[in-house]
């Protein structure tokens, strides 16, 4: 508001300035450019005459004659002038006496000798001899401009210029009009009309300000309530500008903010829940081990084994719990480079054929012949999988086969993690991502349920598109698809 009312007040003091103090000055030179275009005009005119050989004027025996076809030309020239209305045109010849005097303006202070002028406080009357003055001055200066005033305050102002030989020279007059008596007027007025337009533009200035403050208002009071722990407040996002705009952007950020704040409570529940467990268990197996069983050593090595199991247990919780908060928060960053795909589960397989040995259990590699390049971060790639086929281990079906598979795709390469176990049920599939749930069919199983919380950062981290298909009693797919590597750049 203080920024507009000194706009205001810059506006009214520059608008006061132009009227009072340059009008006049702007005005006066501007009559002047326009004399002396006129003028010019016709210097223009008689050098043309004289270059075609004809006789502008000639003085036979004191008797003055002057070409008919000149004046006639003269005449049209001058009412061509649109610009000048009003005005006074003196010709003479070299011996100073007037061959052409047209008198479009009254009163003539070239040629009306009963007026007077004043100059330096010096009254005196204009006659015939100061117009042979002007006429002499014009013939020196070749070109000459003066200011003429009168005693009763009219102004006129008079332009000379010199034929190009030299032969004539050529005086144009106009009057100045009152433009001083002007600029007082609007001096007087401007104290008035300055009050109006100030009050009027001080209102005007509040109201803009409260209706351009408000929506900035209500975004402080909102943030103020974020700061407080009100995550839910919600801004008014109608306005179709650049305060809509930000409005929407304060709206999703405040749903971002509350969703990663129930993240963080339901993190701290599940991971207090999960804690717990472990840590009751270790707590009373060891008070067993102490107070009962220190003797038995069947008893005691079943309960120790149940305290170690518990314990790394505890171990690979809190493990998960910092792998996923350094993929989510971005402390781990993706460092993409291109590789074999086919190579790498070529790789990752080979980590788990003791474990399938020892269970009775087959991993099939489905890869093709040729090379799957692909564009990303293979040991975040590598974590993925072996999440994927963790899972898919924990819910391997009877036959005891579980697939990984590579093949080319139109947008890259399409991996695919199977079993063959009981699937996941359709209101379960849009959660099987998130952290720490788990379907029905889950329950009681070990696990940390962050693997595919983990691996769905990772996915979002490569931007890649990846899901999961499931039907009950046949078992799962969980598939994503990578990115081809960039083509280089050809110079």
């Amino acid at each position: 508001m203080l920024f507009l009312t000194f706009i205001c007040l810059f506006l009214l003091g520059l608008y006061w300035f132009l009227s009072t103090q340059l009008l006049e000055p702007l005005y006066n030179q501007r009559i002047e450019a326009q004399l002396t275009s006129q003028a010019d005009e016709i210097v223009n005119l008689i050098d043309a005459t004289q270059d075609q050989g004809d006789i502008i004027s000639s003085w036979d025996f004191g008797i003055l004659a002057v070409d008919n076809t000149f004046r006639t030309r003269l005449y049209e020239l001058l009412s061509a002038n649109t610009q000048l209305t009003n005005f006074c045109v003196d010709i003479s010849d070299s011996t100073l006496r007037s061959i052409i005097t047209i008198e479009n303006l009254y009163p003539c202070l070239l040629h009306n000798s009963t007026l007077t002028t004043r100059s330096d406080d010096n009254a005196f009357s204009w006659d015939k001899s100061t117009v042979i003055e002007m006429r002499r001055a014009c013939r020196i200066n070749g070109s000459w401009t003066q200011v003429l005033n009168t005693s009763g305050g009219s102004s006129q102002v008079v332009v000379g210029r010199m034929s190009g030989d030299g032969s004539y020279s050529v005086l144009v007059s106009t009057s100045l009009v009152h433009v001083a008596e002007a600029g007082q007027v609007l001096s007087d007025m401007l104290p008035l009309i300055a009050v109006l337009v100030f009050a009027f533009a001080l209102a005007a200035a509040w109201l803009f300000s409260q209706w351009f403050t408000r929506p900035l208002r209500e975004l402080s009071a909102a943030a103020r309530q974020m700061a407080g722990g009100n995550y839910s407040v919600h801004l008014d996002a109608n306005r179709r500008d650049e305060l809509g705009t930000l409005a929407e952007d304060f709206n999703h950020m405040a749903r971002e903010v509350q969703r990663s704040a129930q993240m963080q409570r339901d993190l701290l529940a599940n991971v207090s829940h999960d804690l717990r467990t472990p840590l009751t268990l270790i707590k009373g197996y060891a008070e067993t081990v102490r107070d009962i069983t220190g003797d038995d050593k069947a008893h005691r090595d079943e309960q120790l084994n149940i305290i170690v199991d518990e314990t790394d247990r505890l171990t690979a919780l809190v493990s998960s719990v910092m792998e996923l908060s350094k993929v989510t928060s971005g402390a781990e960053k993706c460092e993409p480079v291109r590789f074999d795909m086919g190579q790498l589960c070529d790789e990752v397989s080979e980590r788990y054929e003791a474990v399938c040995r020892q269970n009775g259990w087959a991993l099939r590699l489905e890869l093709p012949d040729e090379p799957l390049d692909v564009w990303a971060d293979p040991a975040m790639i590598e974590r993925a999988l072996h999440n994927l086929l963790g899972n898919a281990m924990h819910h391997i079906g009877p036959d005891g086969v579980f697939i990984l598979r590579a093949v080319r795709c139109t947008a890259g390469v399409r991996v695919e993690v199977e079993d063959h176990g009981p699937g996941i049920s359709a209101e379960d599939l849009p959660y099987i991502f998130e952290r720490y749930y788990r379907s029905r069919s889950d329950a009681g199983k070990a696990g940390t349920g962050l693997g595919l919380s983990i691996t769905k950062a990772i996915f979002q981290q490569h931007g890649f598109r990846f899901g999961v298909q499931s039907t009950l009693g046949k078992g799962t797919v969980f598939w994503f698809i990578m990115s081809p590597p960039p083509v280089p750049e050809t110079t």
